[in-house]
């Protein structure tokens, strides 16, 4: 698993359909359903009629977890869904998570904190286990 300050991300050498797929499972498996789809490659064509590799945004949401969020901070809404990102890249197809204590540790406020380490602790399953699949 690799990671940048925002993310963190597994390299498969498995085909995109599959491993988003994978993903979705994955993520299922874990409470979150996703509620929104961006799929960045047709959405370039379409608009700037630019051609890139395969890259989908999954808009993943954890009811519960959310609800908790929000309540605590209202305004936390901005960062929600947490996206989960499938692209080739390389010959490979990547799978990266946003790093959510990063993401809502930004925010200050202390009643996040355990909400945010239950998001981090249930993507890095997530991505434990399409890196498994």
């Amino acid at each position: 698993m690799s990671s940048v300050d925002y993310s963190l991300s597994i390299d498969l050498d498995r085909d995109f359909d599959e491993v988003v797929s994978a993903t979705r499972a994955a993520l299922a498996d874990e409470g979150f359903g996703v509620l929104t789809e961006i799929d960045v490659k047709a959405t370039m064509k379409t608009k700037l009629d630019v051609d890139l590799e395969e890259y989908l945004i999954l808009g993943a949401c954890n009811p519960p977890l959310a609800h908790q969020a929000l309540g605590a901070e209202p305004e936390i809404g901005v960062l929600l869904p947490c996206n989960v990102v499938v692209y080739r890249t390389d010959g490979t197809t990547r799978v990266s998570a946003v790093a959510a204590e990063q993401m809502l540790g930004m925010v200050g406020n202390a009643e996040l904190a355990p909400i945010a380490a239950e998001v981090a602790g249930r993507l890095d399953r997530v991505l434990a286990a399409v890196a498994a699949a």
